[in-house]
């Protein structure tokens, strides 16, 4: 398989912390099928568990080889898109996964480095966005939970071994249907997020050099 034939692999979570459903869940499966930019997108869905959720990551990474890895995720209380920007090496989680588990102050990766940056163009994603009229914004913390745990995984794991292969996480926010439980949280329509992270992966496949725009933070 040449790297122009190998797929894109887009990764959403299973639902959590008693919601009904995960917005990443509902995108990956959405997109699953499509060609972007001549290329296959494989989307798949993680179990929202610390012992799960790497060893089925990796399982993909081994069986599709991919050229592009976008992992997703729901972070309920954002108002739009969070490109995330950094992965830490830390698990400290609020609440218990899927399985029961809260591990606190523990690293994701044994003797691993402290953090990983995205290795996607995340300016010109932004930029794309904005100008679809999505709201987004470049995120410094994928926070401490399974989320920010397959963000560090990945990073590491493309380091370690597929140089070559580019990756990142996006978190979403809660759907209408999900905000309306937690007023007066923000939410954005399933058709939006599907556009949002089509957007996404399409520019990630199609640009090379990130525009050197400032999004940074004072807080």
């Amino acid at each position: 398989m040449t790297r122009a034939q190998a797929p894109v692999l887009l990764t959403g979570f299973a639902p959590f912390g008693g919601e009904p459903v995960n917005p990443s869940q509902e995108i990956a499966r959405a997109l699953d099928g499509a060609t972007l930019a001549g290329q296959r997108v494989i989307g798949a869905v993680l179990p929202t568990e610390f012992a799960r959720a790497l060893p089925a990551l990796y399982d993909l990474l081994d069986a599709h080889r991919p050229t592009l890895v976008l992992a997703t995720g729901q972070a309920g209380g954002r108002a739009g898109i969070s490109l995330e920007r950094v992965a830490i090496n830390l698990i400290d989680a609020r609440i218990a996964d899927n399985a029961g588990a809260q591990p606190i102050d523990v690293p994701v990766v044994e003797n691993a480095p402290k953090a990983y940056f995205s290795t996607l163009p995340l300016k010109a994603m932004l930029a794309r966005l904005r100008a679809a009229g999505l709201p987004a914004a470049i995120s410094y913390s994928a926070g401490t939970f399974v989320c920010n745990q397959v963000f560090f995984g990945l990073a590491h794991r493309l380091a370690k071994r597929r140089r070559g292969t580019r990756g990142g996480f996006v978190h979403v926010p809660y759907l209408p249907e999900q905000a309306a439980r937690h007023a007066p949280a923000p939410a954005m329509p399933l058709a939006d997020m599907i556009a949002a992270v089509r957007l996404c992966l399409e520019v990630a496949l199609t640009v090379r050099e990130d525009l050197r725009d400032s999004a940074g933070t004072e807080a």
